[in-house]
């Protein structure tokens, strides 16, 4: 027997009755996300300052063969003051802890902001660290990188040559808390008092424009 169209249109809402219900059913909080990124927003890679994978055991040999100097430490008593009061970052060349403030307190600083990938950077790090070993110890001069591959960043400084003492900051805490471009490579010119003189979003293609630009806005020359 045929069913009639009363109950033809009769099964029809049943249908879109359990439907609706399964739509709304509370669903277990423990659900896994599909590959679409369906279910719970996760964090990006870069709400961390570096990779899980990154570890100390990983890392100890792209350490030994970058052979960075090592990070600058606090040398001047007392709180320090800024925007990067209070941040603390691991030191690149070993995985130490550094208070950036703190370690850059007291002398004119040249924080310079890349990444792993960043072609502009590759030229301008060679650049730093021509002006580093010419300023001396009247500027520090140090690296931050805002990418969360630390790995990469060891193997890149290696194949560069450069030495430079670095901190790792893969969730850009460094950019954020000077205001800096979402751009690389950014350069922040820091008084010894640790407050910002210049934040420069250009790459440098000299030594000799880096020392005109911090004569210019920390007034020390070299």
């Amino acid at each position: 027997m045929r069913p009639s169209t009363a109950g033809r249109w009769s099964l029809a809402a049943l249908v879109v009755v359990i439907a609706l219900i399964v739509a709304i059913w509370p669903r277990d909080r423990g659900d896994t996300p599909s590959a679409a990124g369906s279910g719970p927003a996760t964090p990006s890679a870069a709400s961390v300052d570096r990779r899980p994978q990154d570890d100390a055991q990983a890392l100890a040999p792209l350490r030994e063969a970058a052979a960075l100097e090592s990070c600058p430490q606090p040398g001047v008593p007392g709180p320090a003051a800024g925007p990067l009061a209070g941040l603390v970052f691991e030191c690149v060349g070993d995985g130490s802890s550094v208070d950036l403030a703190a370690a850059l307190a007291g002398r004119p600083a040249v924080v310079n902001l890349w990444a792993w990938w960043c072609g502009p950077c590759a030229e301008e790090l060679p650049v730093l660290e021509e002006y580093a070993a010419r300023v001396g110890d009247a500027v520090t001069v140090v690296t931050v990188h805002t990418d969360p591959n630390e790995s990469n960043a060891l193997s890149k400084l290696a194949d560069y040559a450069v030495r430079l003492p670095g901190v790792q900051d893969g969730s850009g805490r460094v950019q954020a808390a000077v205001g800096a471009p979402a751009v690389l490579p950014v350069t922040v010119l820091l008084r010894a008092d640790g407050s910002v003189a210049a934040v420069l979003p250009i790459p440098f293609r000299s030594a000799d424009e880096v020392a005109s630009l911090v004569e210019e806005h920390l007034g020390v020359a070299a």
